[in-house]
């Protein structure tokens, strides 16, 4: 007997991938960025390592709270909204039923089978079938903030490691260019592999990232420059 197909579908990724791009992107870029602004401020090798370590700490800090905070708001909104449906299947159950058979008719199903549906599923588990047909919240969508914070800060981390350890190694006299360099280079990747596990053509997301991130780079060199050359 064949073994049931199991299909693979990529929205279970949505929320540890957003957080894991958006953190490892911005890592990269503003920790690039930095390095780059103070390089060509005349700055020395110590001073730019100083500056990129304390922009990877306190970016992860920042990243990590910023999601935290704003999951932590979405989980309370799906909690309150749980809530409320869980109080409304307790005082008035017959017209939960109603309304989610009303659902299934709104999405194609026969009025009869719609009914029959909502009192299966409902004699199964109310509150999950609302929470999912009604509110939209899944179990593989629903908003977890520790897990969010702890991505982003990591991904943040990974990310702003990059430019630092090529500013280590890299020769004085040519720290900008390796850096810039090896960060666009960095920043492709990133942007392809994003697109691919999101389902989307490798080389437009590619293109936009490194785009963006070569003009975020060569606005703040030009800045360190202006302002190392004036004060």
């Amino acid at each position: 007997m064949r073994g049931q197909h199991r299909e693979r579908h990529r929205t279970g990724n949505i929320g540890w991938l957003r957080a894991a791009v958006l953190g490892a992107n911005d890592g990269l870029l503003s920790t690039a960025s930095l390095v780059l602004g103070v390089a060509a401020a005349h700055g020395t090798r110590s001073a730019i390592l100083v500056a990129g370590v304390a922009g990877l700490v306190a970016g992860s800090m920042s990243m990590a709270a910023g999601e935290y905070v704003s999951v932590h708001s979405q989980a309370d909104a799906e909690q309150a909204d749980l809530a409320r449906e869980s109080l409304e299947l307790k005082t008035d159950d017959a017209a939960e039923h109603r309304e989610l058979a009303a659902i299934y008719v709104g999405r194609g199903l026969d009025p009869a089978l719609a009914e029959t549906v909502a009192a299966q599923l409902m004699a199964h588990d109310a509150l999950g079938a609302h929470a999912r047909d009604e509110l939209g919240i899944s179990e593989t969508l629903k908003a977890r903030p520790i897990q969010a914070a702890f991505s982003s800060a990591g991904a943040f981390a990974a990310g702003a490691a990059a430019p630092l350890i090529i500013a280590a190694l890299a020769p004085g006299a040519e720290l900008i260019l390796f850096v810039a360099a090896a960060s666009l280079i960095f920043l492709a990747i990133l942007g392809a592999l994003a697109a691919r596990s999101g389902g989307a053509p490798m080389a437009p997301g590619a293109w936009r990232v490194t785009f963006w991130g070569a003009l975020a780079m060569g606005v703040t060199t030009g800045v360190g420059a202006l302002f190392g050359t004036t004060i």
